[in-house]
């Protein structure tokens, strides 16, 4: 059917519609009451001028060259199911949460033989358990890093089977039971720890607290004191995380309060979580493509609102700057969700206003941040990445690694460390790969990665909180074969990967144990800026290392085809005089001491006649 036609069929029934361009590509989804009449005024004459459409839509129907349409049963099915395409085609006329993310969940793996408990922000259906959302964030890492020091379960990802030879470090450090090795735990003790987990995460406080005493009591009657005090620790905590443990499932006061900062066409959004009447959390957005000069906030809320609680949590009451037409729709579609009324409010005074007045103020020094360039708060900007990397640890200490040579010649690596957000150059070290022939950058990897942690671990030097390696899937998985093989796989990492042809910039990253999941930074991002900082630094040392070991290759066979210069008179030239510069510059007085007059005199000869060559090449050119 040709535009015209389409037109003419459309239906009065509410719905969503998607405007195509000339290839098929969706520029924009809108829902409407009457989807009739809301697609004909785009194209009436004088369409969008007549209906007050700003210059953006003007724009947008000179392109519009096909017209979809999806029927729905009322407007609020409309709403959702716009929110829900625009999300997932990212539309070029839409507003966009681009660097949308959901909260973060505990997910106990009640699929696996042997559970663990990791943190996520995606709920799948895999027959998994998951608790949540968390609010802060930071919550959800002390419940999981409580369970892991009270509970022991296990943090790794390789396959249980009881015939590990010995158990890794988390063991020795009691945060984990042991089971892979066999007699350490038996399945049964391990998946008594599961049920409690169970118990503390859906809120059953009480009931573990009494399951505890009651196997306190049964350990002492049987004499075995040390387990009955085990449990009698494990109760105290327990009673105490529940006088203390604040989840988002039942707050007094649940609010969100939004506020946003403009100037052209950049704006920053911001989002205050308020949970039983104090602000627990933080979350901002920004775009750089509004319409100049006509924006209007009214439209824009409404279209961020609907995509932002379209898979979020919804709160009972939602704060906003301004009024807009959608709110009663948006209120019904979250009640709806939520099972219970709730409520967007634009308050013009008191309280609620002046709340709104200081989310205003930070949205404003967020703006300033992030398109100002000022200098960011460092431990603002690890701490999310903490978050967005759901590191268990703040990534005070970060220690990076790359790999350099020229189709396999001269195999270095070098690793710097970033220590709360500068280079400490002090810590730099180099490897000379030793047992890697040929371009190998995986294996090269792994030797570099063995030989400094178990360095580390043999003189006991402090371990990092995430270690970075330059490359992809390859060469993260070489790097965590060598850590398993040293029991450090606790330790975080992530692998840093490039664009094709582009080795400058930083495509995406690559968590270990999440690499399907690749993770996608915002091009204005401070974390970019910190790991792209930090990936530069590392491929600057390591390639420098590596100009060094090809040009001393290069002197030294240079070096040794003087006449009476070998290796042992070389390795002396090099042992007294220190560098290949300091040779190439000594006189014969300097050099005689080490290889003789004679030979020495064959040195100064041959780097005079270079220089007289290289003069001659600069004057005619």
């Amino acid at each position: 059917m040709t535009l015209e036609q389409k037109l003419k069929e459309i239906p009065a029934s509410p719905g969503v519609y998607l405007h195509k361009d000339a290839a098929g590509k969706i520029l924009y989804i809108g829902k409407a009451k009457s989807l009739r009449s809301r697609v004909r005024q785009y194209f009436q004459a004088g369409g969008p001028v007549r209906f007050g459409y700003d210059i953006k839509t003007v724009e947008l129907v000179k392109q519009i060259a096909d017209v979809e349409f999806i029927v729905t049963d009322n407007e609020v099915e409309a709403l959702i199911l716009e929110a829900t395409l625009v999300k997932q085609h990212q539309p070029r006329f839409n507003y966009k949460l681009k660097d949308d993310k959901s909260y973060p969940h505990l997910k106990l793996t009640v699929n696996e033989p042997f559970p663990k408990v990791v943190i996520t922000r995606r709920i799948q259906r895999d027959g998994a358990l998951y608790f949540g959302p968390f609010l802060p964030a930071s919550l959800a890492r002390k419940t999981i890093d409580l369970i892991n020091r009270t509970f022991q379960l296990r943090t790794c990802d390789i396959e249980i089977d009881g015939k590990a030879p010995r158990p890794c470090l988390e063991y020795h450090i009691k945060r984990c039971l042991g089971p892979c090795v066999k007699g350490l735990c038996t399945p049964e003790q391990y998946q008594e720890a599961v049920r409690d987990v169970r118990l503390l995460l859906e809120g059953r406080n009480t009931e573990l607290a009494d399951t505890l005493a009651g196997r306190m009591a049964q350990a002492s009657e049987e004499t075995h004191y040390e387990l009955a005090a085990k449990y009698r620790d494990l109760r105290k905590t327990v009673v105490k995380l529940s006088e203390q443990q604040k989840m988002a499932s039942s707050p007094e006061r649940d609010v969100d309060i939004f506020g946003y900062y403009r100037e052209g066409q950049r704006l920053a959004l911001q989002l205050f979580t308020l949970r039983e009447g104090q602000i627990v959390g933080r979350r901002e957005f920004f775009w750089e493509d509004l319409p100049p000069d006509d924006f209007n906030p009214a439209p824009f809320l409404s279209e961020v609102l609907a995509q932002y609680y379209s898979s979020d949590y919804v709160p009972r009451e939602i704060y906003v700057p301004v009024d807009f037409d959608d709110r009663d729709l948006l209120e019904k579609a979250l009640s709806t969700r939520k099972g219970r009324r709730v409520r967007i409010i634009d308050p013009q005074r008191g309280e609620k206003r002046d709340l709104i007045d200081l989310v205003e103020k930070n949205a404003k020094l967020a703006f300033e941040q992030r398109f100002r360039v000022l200098k960011p708060d460092m431990k603002l900007v690890l701490e999310e990445l903490q978050e967005t990397l759901e590191l268990p640890h703040f990534p005070a200490r970060i220690e990076s690694f790359d790999v350099s040579n020229i189709q396999g010649a001269e195999n270095v690596a070098g690793m710097v460390v970033c220590e709360n957000g500068k280079m400490n150059r002090q810590q730099y070290r180099k490897f000379r790969i030793r047992t890697v022939e040929g371009s190998n950058d995986v294996a090269s990897m792994r030797e570099a990665v063995f030989r400094r942690y178990r360095r580390v671990l043999d003189e006991g030097q402090p371990l990092p909180d995430l270690i970075m390696i330059d490359g992809g899937k390859g060469q993260l998985s070489a790097a965590a074969n060598a850590m398993r093989e040293l029991d450090l796989e606790a330790i975080p990492m992530v692998g840093v990967v490039k664009p094709p042809h582009r080795h400058n910039e930083v495509s995406h990253l690559l968590v270990k144990g999440r690499e399907d999941e690749p993770v996608y930074l915002d091009s204005h991002s401070l974390i970019l800026r910190l790991l792209q900082m930090i990936r530069d630094e590392t491929h600057r040392y390591a390639v420098t290392y590596h100009r060094k070991r090809r040009e001393l290759r290069d002197f030294t066979s240079e070096l040794t085809a003087i006449p009476g210069v070998g290796d042992k008179r070389k390795n002396r030239l090099l042992r007294n005089l220190g560098s290949i510069q300091r040779i190439a510059r000594a006189s014969v007085v300097e050099l005689a001491p080490f290889v003789g007059r004679k030979t020495a005199e064959e040195i100064v000869d041959h780097f005079a006649r270079q220089r007289a060559l290289a003069d001659a090449g600069g004057a005619q050119t």
